[in-house]
């Protein structure tokens, strides 16, 4: 029996996929302590680890906890300097508070393996201080700089062209000596609070050199000739249906004869006119059902009056019970929702230009899964288009189910859990074995 302790950032996108990864160790016989937002605490225990609360720095869980000042202050930038403001803010300065908090959960819980998300910054840093293996979980796309693509966050798929790889390394020269080189400075400003040297390794660059987990097949992955060795793909992280779940009374409508388009924003990027409203107008003439999931918006803020007769709104459905009946999926890209929708069959239409979804949405349309709209407010007629492409042309399903079945042949779970008790039998880098 070994002692895990996990660390993730408090936002369902990054506690979710570690669920079934924690529920596979605890049925193992090895204790968890998990520690992460409060709003977290049930789902935490009912895997049957141990909670552990952050007590010195913001807990954003609960969204009451962020001033609005500093909400006012993220809504006055945009592009770059959005994400070197959230990274600053929400990832960066959170972590001397996550490793004080961490050293004193150490004291009462003597891990033997310390797990953490890929933007739990904190976790590395205390693996640092107590010379502990750790393994690392993303939460979305491979963000590693390679040869052989361009610069995380631009969305630009790869090639093997000489003239694109040179594009690439200029580009990413540029990236990380000039656009980003604040972001590694006000970095090592802030580690240098808890003593540790300066780190010239680029932000997204950073990671386990004892293992690091990528929940999904690599088929959705860019092919990289330089990926490190401690990188395995262990399939997605998908999260189980909950244990009670009352279906809405339209329910039995999508047993009928209509195509199924469900729309979602997720749960961070919820404003409704972006994406929400857009497809409602797009499809409100067409033969279909839409299923529209707010991500916790109030359905009377809207302002859709009246409602198109195809249209059945909630705040919530859970992915695992709707995304069997779905033809569709019209997304602004959040990671999960989109490996939920590919290990389901389900083509998707990615509307997103905010953090790092332009990332995922270029990865659909590379892997031929679905279509990439490019943008984070599409117009009606750009999403009827696309909606209307995916349900007509068939290389499209031809894909998504060779997908489906790929996926398939993963146990995410079992995977993971294997890998991490053989980081924690050896204390060793766990490295794939090239053939």
């Amino acid at each position: 029996m070994a002692r895990f302790l996990v660390g993730t950032i408090p936002v369902i996108g990054h506690v979710s996929p570690a669920v079934p990864m924690v529920r596979e160790l605890i049925k193992r016989g090895h204790e968890v302590c998990w520690y992460t937002g409060q709003v977290f605490q049930a789902s935490i225990e009912r895997t049957g680890a141990q909670f552990a609360p952050i007590r010195r720095w913001m807990d954003y869980s609960d969204l009451n906890n962020v001033p609005p000042t500093l909400m006012n202050q993220r809504d006055a930038v945009q592009g770059v300097q959005r994400l070197k403001f959230d990274l600053k803010t929400f990832f960066i300065d959170p972590a001397v508070g996550q490793v004080n908090d961490l050293s004193d959960i150490l004291h009462e819980f003597p891990a033997d393996v310390l797990i953490a998300d890929s933007m739990f910054l904190g976790m590395d840093w205390l693996a640092e201080q107590k010379g502990l293996p750790w393994a690392e979980f993303d939460s979305s796309a491979i963000s590693l700089s390679s040869q052989d693509t361009a610069p995380f966050g631009l969305g630009l798929q790869p090639s093997n062209t000489l003239f694109r790889r040179l594009r690439n390394h200029g580009l990413r020269w540029f990236f990380q000596q000039t656009v980003m080189r604040e972001l590694r400075d006000y970095t090592n400003q802030v580690r240098s609070q808890l003593e540790l040297p300066p780190n010239p390794v680029y932000f997204f660059d950073r990671m386990s050199p004892f293992l690091y987990l990528a929940p999904t097949i690599p088929e959705f992955e860019y092919p990289r000739s330089d990926l490190p060795p401690q990188v395995h793909f262990i399939g997605p992280l998908l999260s189980p249906p909950p244990a009670e779940f009352t279906p809405p009374d339209w329910w039995d409508e999508l047993s009928g004869n209509k195509p199924v388009i469900h729309v979602t924003q997720g749960t961070l990027a919820t404003n409704p006119t972006e994406l929400l409203v857009p497809t409602l107008q797009a499809l409100a003439n067409e033969d279909v059902l839409v299923v529209a999931t707010t991500g916790g918006v109030a359905l009377d803020t809207l302002k859709l009056d009246p409602l198109p007769g195809n249209a059945r709104i909630e705040t919530f459905i859970p992915h695992a019970h709707l995304l069997p009946h779905v033809d569709v999926m019209v997304t602004n890209g959040g990671y999960n929702g989109v490996q939920m929708a590919l290990a389901n069959g389900v083509p998707l239409v990615v509307a997103g230009k905010t953090e790092e979804k332009p990332e995922i949405a270029a990865r659909v349309e590379w892997a031929k899964v679905g279509i990439d709209l490019k943008t984070g407010t599409p117009t009606p007629a750009q999403i009827k288009r696309a909606v209307k492409t995916l349900l007509t042309d068939s290389s499209y399903r031809t894909c998504i189910k060779r997908f489906q079945t790929q996926m398939q042949r993963y146990n995410a779970p079992t995977l993971a859990a294997t890998l991490i008790e053989k980081l924690a039998d050896t204390k060793q880098p766990v490295l794939q074995i090239k053939q």
